[in-house]
């Protein structure tokens, strides 16, 4: 089993037991507006997603792993865009209920996904996309070394207007 140790959290493979808390977060319209996600999601494709998932980076360019914090699953991170020529991929994170944010454990997980880029899937750079509305990713990001490289102004409908879109490169 893919297992990803950071200094609070670790990153691990999903786990056919891990369809429940994903039918909760996926289905929740609170993390659809930070997801991307605008519609629910049944148990049938998730049970499909988890069952099919193919740990070969290479072959996907994509990789969702479970966080966990004392053997509890608290959120996921998602590796993006593997781009292996040009040695870079995303990432997005989602812890999921408040009494778990703000406590360290995405700093951690972005952390050591960090070091798994750079140590064992060697890429010169990490980036992730953040609506500037989320002050707290926002920060995170900053917090965790990334630097502002762009902004796409006006990227994301919201109720009553528009945000930009925060894009964060880190160069390890």
């Amino acid at each position: 089993m893919l297992s990803i140790v950071g200094d609070k959290c670790r990153l691990r493979a999903l786990e056919p037991s891990d369809l429940e808390l994903l039918y909760l977060w996926e289905n929740d319209p609170e993390v659809w507006r930070v997801s991307g996600s605008c519609g629910p999601v049944s148990r049938e494709r998730l049970q499909h997603f988890i069952e099919e998932q193919n740990y070969d980076i290479y072959a996907t360019r994509q990789m969702r792993l479970i966080v966990e914090s004392n053997g509890m699953a608290i959120g996921t991170l998602d590796i993006i865009d593997f781009d292996p020529q040009n040695s870079r991929f995303g990432i997005g994170i989602l812890i999921y209920a408040n009494e778990n944010r703000r406590m360290g454990f995405a700093r951690s997980a972005i952390e050591a996904i960090k070091e798994y880029g750079r140590t064992t899937l060697f890429v010169n750079q990490i980036w992730a996309s953040v609506a500037e509305d989320n002050a707290p990713s926002v920060e995170l990001f900053r917090r965790c070394g990334f630097e502002e490289c762009g902004r796409r102004k006006a990227w994301l409908r919201r109720e009553g207007g528009y945000v930009a879109e925060v894009e964060f490169q880190c160069l390890l």
